[in-house]
Order: C-alpha cells, then structure tokens, then sequence
C-alpha cells in the first residue's frame, strides 16, 4: 500500500516523547485500515501521536500521550486470554545518509506489504510513521506479527518495534 499524506503535524516531535500502552480506547486517528490476517480482524491507525494496532485482545497504542510515562519498553511480554502477545521496541539515532536509507527502506517495506499502512506527515518527506502486519511462520503455530517504523528528521532518530500475537 502506497503512503498516506496526512493532513497535520505529527505530535510525537522527539522519540523520547513514545510512549506505551494496551489499555487506551481509539484516539483520533488521520488514517485507519482493517485487513485481515491469520483470522483475525486487525485495524491500523495512524495518530498525530504515532500509532494503534488492534488485534484479537490487544489494543496496542506506541504515541505521544501526555498522561502515561515517557518512554518505550525493550521487551514486554503479556498473557491475554487465549493469547500471549510480545513487544519490543529499539531507538537508533542515525547519521544523515543512513537515516534515509532506513526511512526508504521502511517506505518500501510498507508499499510492498499486502497489509500495511503507511504516512509521511508535512514538513518532511522522511517524517513517516509505517505499520507492516504478516501472519505468523508455520513454526510458530497461529497468530500474526507486525512491525512499526517511526522517524525523526529533525534528529536523525528511529524508534523501530515489533509485536507478536500468538494463540496458546
């Protein structure tokens, strides 16, 4: 799916402003998409603030949001019924040349994907906020996974994340 241009200034103007949740209801969102995946009806969001993924029992929210903690947890496991869900999470910061080739590479991931979506806010062409969703490998028995990519021109920052959804 090709990018979205969104029609307002991202939020989230500093990686350090993510924050994590599965507890939050829908926020505003400038673009949303249902696909389904592995059976399961899945929603992607894109907020001012970042983005929310919807699947099964997990309401994942990665945004600016002025009520929670700053700041992204490396790895987080939680049991829901019936699943058991993983999150980790990575910032880079990246010189100028390599920032845009992971900018491009994140924009090429998302337009290649059956189940995407992907925005550039104003401003700038590498201020992008991606979401990749795929059903799970063989091995790994049912469930789906997906991957986030969010950039910081102004700084050259990454915060890159990844999900799993697996039944138990």
């Amino acid at each position: 799916m090709h990018a979205v241009s969104l029609q307002a200034p991202y939020l989230d103007t500093a990686a350090d402003q993510l924050c994590f949740s599965l507890d939050l209801t829908e926020r505003p969102a400038l673009a949303e998409r249902e696909v389904f995946v592995a059976g399961l009806a899945v929603r992607l969001r894109l907020l001012g603030a970042s983005h929310q993924v919807f699947a099964g029992p997990v309401r994942e929210t990665v945004a600016c949001l002025p009520e929670a903690v700053r700041g992204l947890p490396t790895t987080y496991t939680r049991r829901l019924a019936g699943w058991t869900y993983g999150f980790s999470a990575a910032t880079e910061r990246l010189g100028p040349e390599e920032f845009s080739a992971r900018v491009a590479d994140a924009l090429g991931r998302a337009d290649e994907a059956e189940h995407s979506l992907c925005g550039v806010f104003p401003g700038s062409p590498e201020a992008v906020t991606a979401v990749v969703v795929e059903a799970g490998d063989e091995r790994s028995g049912a469930g789906l996974a997906w991957r986030t990519w969010h950039s910081y021109p102004q700084d050259g920052h990454i915060v890159s994340t990844h999900s799993r959804l697996e039944a138990r």
